[in-house]
């Protein structure tokens, strides 16, 4: 797989000369200057490429391999009659990202918030920090700080009231902090929303279930992924992190059901995955290494991470790459077995940048501003033993196809 680490463009505290010591040799980023819905211009995307590319006459190349993301306007997944528009902007950010050669393009669906968590320093037995979600903390923002309408009838009854309870013996400064943390924006963002401006964009979905959420998905991808499908570009969606529904909001990309028929809304290559294992692996009914199998062929770019659920299976936090709830020998077999099944295919399209996600601040990052879940020690951790493991897996389908042949080639001569 192609070694890659997100970067968050220049203002990101871990350089690209980090991530080209990691052994990385993709670079995952955006424009993240870029206004929601606004067109990509080429001269904005080259200037970016040139800051990657800077020291590749001096040093290993890096190249920007992977968009991640070049995000969906709000008015696109409200399917909103403006969503037209911003669909026209989309297709020709992705015809200006093809000129330039990037390919890989990753996006998500999920309504007004990325990705959820209520703590983003979660002390582990080894003293390093992890990002992580309790669903108790979740109901105690959305029940007594947030306050929504109708939140009661999304926890059970034990829970609202134990919530309550917490929430009655937190100091200004924990509320402020749990607030903070659930109304982060986007990944890379230190900017939080404000609170009484989020309860209106909520408020802004209250007439969208799942059924019209994935119909405004499929409108959406039945509009750019012909587009995609002409320019040679992966289009990959990112599954909802995590995968179910919170604050009333519906959630639509959370199982292999709801890729399956995201995939069939528009039959062709270039509308595939964002295969990511973190988010993914929070639900138990999800079989990582089958959906492999069974829908590699349209997986795109690869997340790898691994979650621990914990005694109340909705809280879980990130675990050590290489162990959690995922099997992480398992996915990467399946993932390496559909390289080389591509490639005895001649498909053009081989190798699936990969990525190591939500690595544990620790060692000297513990004392360093990071971004939540990308500092650079423990991602960097994460990509060793990823690499690692992947090496292992290769060689191992590699000394069994030669004792397979080696087999076949002596009970040949016996015969004879």
């Amino acid at each position: 797989m192609l070694q890659t680490m997100r970067w968050f463009g220049p203002q990101d505290p871990v350089s690209l000369a980090t991530l080209r010591q990691a052994g990385c040799a993709g670079v995952v980023t955006a424009l993240h200057q870029m206004p929601v819905g606004a067109v990509w211009s080429v001269a904005a995307i080259q200037e970016r490429q040139q800051l990657i590319e800077a020291d590749n006459d001096q040093l290993v190349p890096l190249h920007w391999a992977v968009v991640e993301s070049l995000p969906v306007h709000e008015d696109i997944k409200k399917g909103r009659p403006t969503r037209d528009q911003y669909i026209a902007n989309y297709q020709e950010s992705l015809r200006n990202l093809a000129a330039c050669g990037i390919r890989t393009v990753c996006y998500n669906f999920m309504p007004v918030l990325d990705w959820s968590r209520t703590n983003l320093s979660y002390p582990m037995p080894d003293g390093s920090r992890a990002l992580r979600f309790v669903w108790q903390d979740f109901a105690l923002f959305d029940l007594c700080i947030l306050r929504r309408s109708g939140a009661e009838a999304d926890y059970e009854p034990a829970v609202a009231e134990a919530a309550r309870q917490q929430f009655a013996t937190m100091s200004v400064e924990e509320i402020q902090t749990l607030t903070n943390v659930v109304l982060l924006g986007l990944p890379g963002s230190e900017e939080a929303f404000e609170l009484h401006q989020f309860q209106s964009l909520l408020n802004e979905y209250a007439a969208i279930d799942a059924t019209a959420l994935r119909e405004n998905l499929h409108y959406f991808v039945r509009a750019v992924a012909p587009v995609a499908e002409e320019l040679g570009i992966g289009l990959c969606i990112h599954p909802d992190d995590p995968p179910y529904p919170l604050l009333g909001l519906p959630r639509v990309v959370s199982t292999e059901a709801d890729l399956t028929a995201l995939l069939a809304a528009c039959d062709v290559p270039a509308n595939g995955i964002t295969f990511c294992t973190g988010s993914l692996g929070v639900r138990t009914d999800n079989d990582l290494p089958g959906m492999v199998q069974r829908l590699g062929h349209r997986i795109h770019f690869v997340h790898l991470r691994s979650t621990k659920r914990e005694e109340n299976p909705r809280n879980f936090h990130e675990a050590d790459h290489l162990t959690g709830d995922v099997d992480m020998y398992a996915v990467v077999r399946a993932l390496v077995e559909e390289e080389l099944r591509r490639e005895a295919a001649g498909e053009e399209k081989i190798t699936l940048p990969m990525r190591p996600d939500h690595g544990h601040q620790m060692l000297d990052d513990l004392e360093k501003r990071t971004y939540p879940g990308y500092s650079a020690i423990g991602r960097l951790r994460g990509l060793a033993e990823l690499r690692g493991l992947e090496l292992g897996i290769r060689r191992g389908l590699l000394d069994q196809a030669s004792g397979e042949q080696s087999a076949t080639t002596s009970s040949y001569a016996m015969e004879r």
